[in-house]
């Protein structure tokens, strides 16, 4: 179903007015809305594709960069997993209702709070098509209504997802205007969402860690902050190296372009003549670019002398920062210092360590031996995520479905006045 060419705010008052309807859903026709979403996106996955192939000529021409046009393709396999996805969110237990609290008060009156939908959810992101599913289909299980910025280097492949889902709400007698995209109006569009405040109730960036400062910095809408990930895996003194090789090479390697990619190892120097030669073996066969500090360039001269940006760095890509620390305590510095708060992991056979380092790493995840590429919504069991909460209000860590609502207390009287 096409977008009529409205300006940006009529569609997002488009947005609040659907959600009304959207919010009052029941479970089960929330579920059919999500299965004709999928079915849509199965149908519909060859005009998707060739969309997204638009996309992926225009992004190489302008230089975009390896790491963003992995997130950016949709291939056969890519758009049959965004539909399954779908279908995971459609069957996951409804969030809106639940009751949270609830008391009766000496006078008789009976207080629930329950949970509810915030009504329309905004999102700017970029180069990241399968945020556009993912957000709408969470945001409608969870009676939302959605407005989307996908960016412009996905431009085609988001007006291809939107249209396909608005048909499938259609086609189920859903208000499709639940779903509206703002990406032909181009910044101005981003500019009016980040300046809607009253008509959108939240705002979620992904993306870069200048996307998201900008947002962070220039919305007038609440933000929940996303932010970017300079990941860190401790090795420490009694890492097990097969654990280690397969745990680093894991979190590098297995998609590189993703937030919960590893980014920085530190290696206890009590493990390094032991542990690390076997890491940097496995991380060059697999075609990892080693930044290392000095000691770690003489086991491994094929890496490249690390400098201070190294260790800021979210590289994205086939390359990782690796550090020797001289115990727990430098890793924790280390850590404190550089940190996104997104993700940390420690490779040890040290129950201790791995009690402290749980307790001590303020992080949205911390881990203790698993890799990094855990931290998501999907491994979590939501099905899909919002993305990653790096802040500590309202939400921290993957969001799902619970993220998306807020509350309200209920009052049942029989009559009462306050004395």
């Amino acid at each position: 179903m096409t977008l009529v060419a409205t300006s940006a705010r009529e569609r997002m008052l488009r947005a609040r007015d659907a959600a009304r309807s959207v919010g009052l859903l029941d479970s089960a026709a929330k579920e059919r809305a999500l299965r004709a979403i999928a079915d849509g996106l199965d149908a519909d996955a060859a005009a998707i594709i060739a969309a997204n192939a638009e996309d992926l000529t225009r992004g190489r021409e302008s230089g975009i960069g390896d790491a963003l046009l992995d997130r950016l393709r949709l291939d056969a396999p890519r758009v049959a997993a965004l539909a399954a996805a779908v279908r995971e969110v459609a069957v996951l237990p409804d969030p809106v209702g639940r009751v949270l609290d609830e008391r009766t008060l000496p006078n008789g009156l009976r207080l629930q709070k329950v949970a509810v939908p915030f009504g329309v959810v905004g999102s700017i992101y970029e180069a990241r098509p399968n945020v556009t599913v993912d957000i709408a289909a969470l945001a409608l299980r969870s009676g939302n209504a959605v407005v989307l910025r996908g960016g412009t280097a996905a431009e085609r492949s988001n007006a291809a997802l939107v249209a396909s889902m608005r048909a499938a709400l259609s086609a189920v007698g859903v208000d499709p205007e639940a779903v509206q995209t703002v990406d032909d109006y181009g910044r101005e569009g981003a500019r009016e969402l980040m300046q809607a405040r009253g008509i959108v109730d939240v705002l979620v960036p992904r993306g870069s860690a200048q996307l998201i400062e900008t947002v962070v910095t220039e919305s007038l809408v609440p933000v929940i902050e996303t932010g970017a990930g300079i990941v860190h895996i401790v090795l420490d003194e009694t890492a097990r190296e097969d654990w280690a090789r397969d745990i680093v090479v894991n979190a590098k390697t297995q998609r590189p372009s993703v937030c919960n990619a590893v980014e920085t190892v530190l290696v206890h120097r009590g493990a390094a003549d032991r542990v690390l030669p076997g890491v940097l073996r496995a991380l060059d066969e697999a075609g990892v670019t080693v930044h290392g500090d000095d000691a770690v360039v003489r086991l491994h001269p094929r890496a490249v002398p690390a400098t201070e940006e190294d260790w800021a760095t979210e590289y994205l890509s086939l390359d990782i920062a690796v550090r020797i620390i001289d115990d727990l305590d430098d890793a924790l510095d280390h850590i404190r210092r550089y940190s996104t708060h997104h993700t940390e992991s420690i490779v040890t056979d040290d129950a201790a360590n791995a009690e402290r380092f749980l307790a001590e790493v303020d992080s949205a995840v911390v881990m203790v031996n698993a890799s990094t590429r855990f931290t998501d919504g999907g491994e979590f069991g939501f099905g899909a995520e919002v993305g990653i909460s790096t802040q500590k209000l309202h939400a921290r860590g993957p969001m799902g479905l619970a993220e998306l609502t807020s509350s309200k207390w209920l009052a049942r009287g029989d009559g009462q006045v306050r004395a």
